[in-house]
């Protein structure tokens, strides 16, 4: 009896001696839809956070921007309306332009993992940090799709091609780049470039990776695209609001941490995988497909970063310059 009373108590001490379960519930919202590409690798990520915390941690997704437009969701983290965002830097240009250089970082990189080695191994997530933390917010990762490609009714074979070439662009850094390739930028809604291709105003557009123009139908109308691209790599990144983070158990951000990792490889391997599929399916359709010379893409990349400075009108801009510009020449990317 003495043993068997020995055991329990030993039993209710070890249980006493348990941490309290602790719940975090975090509110989401991604631009994606949750039938793309990107959407069905977000709710991967929901799953693995989920399932790796044993249900410590609860994530409520919201899809397609659904709760505030997307280029509120940072805002809406901020101010406790959701705690994490999980669309991309470059919607926050408005705010600092050093947004810019933590969302699409124009001509830097080549892939996805010459990005994310800036990030987790050239000093980018301390450089990054310091911005996001400012503004009461925490960067927890990214994930990135890859290049994007240029869709066009006339062949872009090399970078002479793009003197006088009209095309869809987006705001800010993009239009400075091409206009000094002789480029005609024009800056409009995504709505508008299906009837701007087929009457003639444009005669391209930059939109997204291959495999999502292909989906979107630009090729019905064009029959010529950059693949592998080389012009812009967005980021999308996961932000949570800094109060909401720091108040997290450490475990509950590993496993946050470690899940954000795995969506950027998991990113990468999808978007690679589809381009290429789709790649192969557009030159069986007629399309052309212009891959740009070693040469033309060092080009492109030397004029994009001297353009770095022209955009970076801000301290923290400026730091994030500095930081891309010195892990380029670490790794023999730029003079």
């Amino acid at each position: 009896m003495k043993l068997k009373a020995l055991l329990t108590s030993a039993a209710v001490t070890a249980a006493l001696a348990v941490p309290a379960f602790a719940e975090t519930t975090l509110r989401i919202q991604t631009h994606y839809g949750p039938e793309t590409i990107s959407g069905k690798n977000a709710a991967q990520f929901v799953d693995d956070v989920q399932v790796m915390s044993n249900g410590e941690i609860k994530i409520e997704m919201f899809y397609s921007s659904s709760v505030v437009a997307s280029v509120e969701t940072f805002d809406a983290a901020v101010n406790g309306i959701l705690d994490c965002d999980m669309t991309g830097g470059a919607y926050q240009t408005g705010k600092n332009p050093a947004f810019q250089f933590v969302g699409d970082i124009m001509g830097g990189y080549d892939t996805p993992y010459q990005q994310l080695g800036w990030l987790y191994k050239g000093g980018g997530m301390e450089a990054a940090q310091k911005l996001y933390n400012q503004y009461g917010m925490e960067l927890i990762g990214w994930w990135v799709v890859g290049q994007e490609a240029l869709s066009s009714s006339k062949p872009l074979d090399s970078l002479e091609a793009f003197k006088g070439w009209k095309f869809r662009s987006p705001p800010g850094l993009e239009t400075k780049i091409f206009e000094k390739l002789g480029a005609s930028p024009i800056v409009m809604d995504f709505t508008e470039v299906f009837t701007s291709l087929e009457s003639g105003i444009i005669e391209g557009a930059d939109a997204s990776i291959l495999a999502n123009n292909k989906g979107m139908g630009l090729y019905d109308i064009v029959k010529h695209a950059t693949y592998p691209g080389f012009h812009s790599m967005p980021s999308d990144h996961l932000a949570c609001n800094k109060t909401v983070w720091d108040a997290m158990p450490e475990n509950q951000k590993r496993i946050m941490t470690t899940a954000m990792q795995k969506l950027a490889l998991q990113q990468a391997l999808t978007a690679e995988y589809e381009n290429n599929k789709a790649a192969a399916e557009l030159k069986a359709a007629g399309v052309t497909l212009w891959n740009l010379s070693t040469e033309d893409r060092a080009a492109f990349r030397a004029a994009a970063v001297s353009t770095w400075p022209e955009f970076a009108t801000t301290d923290e801009a400026k730091a994030l310059v500095a930081a891309h510009t010195e892990y380029l020449k670490s790794q023999g990317m730029a003079n």
